[in-house]
């Protein structure tokens, strides 16, 4: 991209500068020819120019840039370390640093620190390209036009890549004023030439009117991307058509426009735009440093996830690694030389590796389609680039907790079984015996005395996750109130919404910036942050009581649930491992309090529709969540159904206490609310017990034979048929999984 623009500015730059010196009529033809034979792609004859200026003038270092410069386009831009090099011996030289830019001799130097800029952009140091362009573009306005816009371009270009923006249509706005204007000035000059000049005047008029619509058609394109990255549906809907105006069925304004419907939930439509793309006329990964294949492939997945359809999803975010490897592969493996890694290809090229971000991408579907182990080694891999995404750990842990998940088939699908209950008979006759199936899972050792720290897809490899992602999380603010109805983070890892490369693991957090970047996905906002932080809470608890660490899990459980907004499902899940940590410390009247239904006020995941930075991290910016997709099976779908575990829990909590009455109560008011297909193994257990602890016998081994709570004829139908409290109506799943509801006694 700006490679280009590095050496043309830089021999502009030199020819500017020594015009404006008082020198030699024989330094000005030389430097003048130099720029023409550069311009003209004659590197050769350019360099000649310049020793012979060199040879003038050795104490000018603007000279070595442009020599630099000049052999660097020489080469096809495949020798980026020795100009990023040259470029460090010259700042060092002029003994200036981008925080000491403030004079107007950093004006005469601002060609040296607007290559710096271009290389840190292609080495994807975006933070330190933007402290670079925006020193410049403290001091624009001595600059010459061509060479302002071209800061502003790179400026912007750079803001959109850290999702600022905001900051980014700031600048395109300053640069329309500056074509417009620019435009003006040399039409008023054009007036003043007189007849003789008419034909180089027209001339010069086509080539500069061709040059300020490219450019308005560049400006069109940022501002598009920028209005998806805002969600600004409507400012996007205006761009996009200036864009297909100006640009056509190009292949970036398809791409763009697919986004767009996307956006807006018409994935059919984002797909016919995609395969409407004339792919073949790209100029290639090798010219732009964009693989296109790989774009193409990659939104496929992306519109397919939202769509819910997850293993078309995964089909074709194989496609795209596939793509990706084989451009890397054409590029080859680069320099042995551990001093010119960066060398032996152009320098766009350097931004053509998605691979880390498609790995991200491939994690996600992986662990939607339920399969943790295969998207636990996606992921993890992932980590290694993006190690401070707090999202990304947390989705390294649900995949280990996935994976780990100690539940029967039947708790799974949420039907009850004789299986489930019974798990032999022994002996005949009068000797015969049930053997009832144990339903403990606590102390279960789930590593063989390797290292927690190794990356596997154990409980405790999830426990260090957690921590992580908590660490990672900036400190909360606001005094902790009990409050409900928040929003549970609908974030899942990804990236590939655009058709530009995605935010590098270098970026951070700018002073006043009201994000928090997690590379590769769209940074997180307040909103955001706070559903990250109870959700992590959430799974913290749980993964500590499978560790046994009730006190650990009672912390996590206790934080949850002070969190000021706080989800409705997540409360619910709070007041459940708070309880069960509790009833593990022996404080069962404390547990009670928790396992009170009436704490159960609704189960919404609590996404609004004023939410616009909702997304999943499936894309540069993150795709919006499709509302097809069904609630996981073994997640509460009503208030009365979380409220009938509730009573379950409550009861089992009364039989430690030894009140069996009181524990009966409560199992034949959950029995009332709900189907007796729905009530649980461990609830049947839990009657069992009762009646033999009371001396009933015979009427435990009827429990058993109908496999339900009390007899058919005591069944409470129609109460079945109008439950006491009204389920909530369906919402879009996405954050709490389905193995962090799992209920314990």
């Amino acid at each position: 991209m700006a490679a280009d623009k590095a050496g043309d500015q830089g021999t502009e730059k030199h020819e500017g500068t020594v015009t404006s010196s008082g020198i030699t009529d024989q330094e000005k033809e030389l430097s003048s020819s130099a720029l023409q034979a550069f311009n003209a792609g004659n590197y050769d004859a350019c360099l000649q120019h310049l020793i012979c200026l060199q040879e003038i003038n050795k104490d000018d270092y603007k000279i070595t840039l442009n020599t630099a410069v000049a052999e660097f386009c020489k080469s096809n831009q495949t020798t980026t370390d020795n100009l990023k090099q040259t470029l460090n011996q010259l700042k060092n030289q002029v003994h200036s640093a981008v925080e000491e830019m403030d004079g107007l001799d950093d004006v005469e130097n601002s060609m040296l620190y607007y290559n710096q800029a271009v290389i840190l952009y292609h080495l994807r140091q975006y933070t330190e390209a933007i402290s670079v362009g925006e020193k410049l573009y403290q001091f624009i306005e001595p600059f010459e036009e061509k060479f302002a816009q071209a800061v502003c371009f790179l400026l912007v270009d750079l803001y959109l890549l850290t999702y600022q923006a905001e900051k980014a249509l700031h600048l395109l706005s300053v640069l329309e004023k500056m074509i417009l204007q620019g435009n003006n000035n040399k039409n008023g000059k054009n007036n003043e030439i007189g007849n003789n000049t008419n034909k180089e005047s027209s001339n010069h008029r086509a080539e500069s009117g061709a040059l300020i619509e490219a450019a308005k058609s560049k400006i069109h394109q940022y501002k598009v991307r920028a209005y998806i990255q805002m969600k600004s549906l409507k400012a996007c809907k205006r761009e996009i058509k200036s864009v297909m105006n100006t640009a056509g069925n190009s292949a970036p304004s398809l791409f763009l426009k697919s986004n767009f419907e996307y956006l807006r939930g018409n994935y059919r439509k984002a797909v016919k735009l995609l395969n409407s793309s004339n792919i073949a006329e790209h100029p290639g990964f090798m010219k732009t440093g964009e693989c296109l294949r790989c774009m193409f492939w990659n939104n496929l997945g992306c519109i397919h996830f939202a769509m819910g359809k997850h293993n078309l999803g995964i089909f074709y975010f194989k496609k795209a690694l596939q793509e990706n490897d084989n451009a890397c592969a054409q590029l080859g493996t680069g320099s042995t030389d551990p001093g010119k890694k960066f060398s032996g290809r152009p320098m766009c090229t350097l931004l053509t590796n998605k691979r880390y971000e498609l790995l991200y991408n491939c994690g996600i579907q992986l662990l939607h389609i339920g399969r943790p182990l295969a998207a636990f080694e996606c992921l993890i891999e992932a980590v290694q680039v993006y190690h401070s995404n707090p999202r990304l750990w947390l989705r390294l842990a649900e995949c280990c907790i996935a994976a780990n998940k100690g539940t029967s088939e039947q708790e799974t699908k949420g039907l009850p079984s004789k299986k489930g209950i019974v798990q032999s008979i022994v002996g005949q006759g009068y000797h015969r015996k049930i053997v009832l199936a144990s339903q403990s899972i606590q102390n279960v050792v789930y590593n063989d005395g390797q290292s927690s720290a190794i990356p596997v897809a154990s409980m405790e490899f999830a426990a260090i996750c957690l921590r992580n992602a908590l660490l990672l999380l900036p400190e909360d603010q606001q005094e902790p109130k009990q409050e409900n109805g928040s929003k549970t983070n609908n974030q899942l890892g990804g990236n590939a919404e655009n058709n530009e490369s995605s935010e590098a693991c270098s970026s951070k957090s700018h002073e006043g910036d009201k994000f928090i970047p997690a590379p590769p996905s769209s940074p997180l906002r307040k909103q955001e942050l706070e559903n990250l932080r109870c959700s992590i809470l959430a799974c913290s608890a749980y993964v500590a009581l499978a560790l046994g660490d009730n006190l650990m899990a009672l912390n996590h459980a206790d934080k949850l649930l002070q969190q000021p907004k706080l989800s409705g499902s997540l409360k619910f899940l709070g007041h459940l491992y708070a309880a069960e940590a509790l009833i593990s410390l022996d404080r069962i009247s404390d547990a009670i309090t928790h396992l009170n239904p009436e704490n159960v006020t609704d189960v919404s995941l609590g996404i609004s529709s004023n939410e616009q930075d909702q997304g999943s991290d499936k894309g540069e910016n993150e795709v919006m969540e499709s509302s097809g997709k069904q609630t996981p099976q073994c997640y509460p779908s009503s208030v009365t159904s979380a409220r009938t575990m509730m009573l379950f829990n409550l009861g089992s909590a009364y039989c430690l206490r030894s009140e069996y009455d009181k524990a009966r109560k409560c199992l034949h008011q959950a029995a009332s609310l709900i189907h007796p297909k729905e009530i649980p193994p461990e609830a049947i257990l839990l009657a069992v017990y009762l009646e033999l602890q009371n001396g009933n016998t015979q009427l435990a081994l009827q429990i058993i034979k109908r496999n339900q709570l009390l007899p058919s004829v005591k069944t409470h139908t129609d109460m079945r048929k109008k439950p006491i409290f009204q389920p909530v109506h369906p919402i879009q799943p996405i954050q709490m999984p389905a193995f962090t509801t799992v209920q314990r006694k």
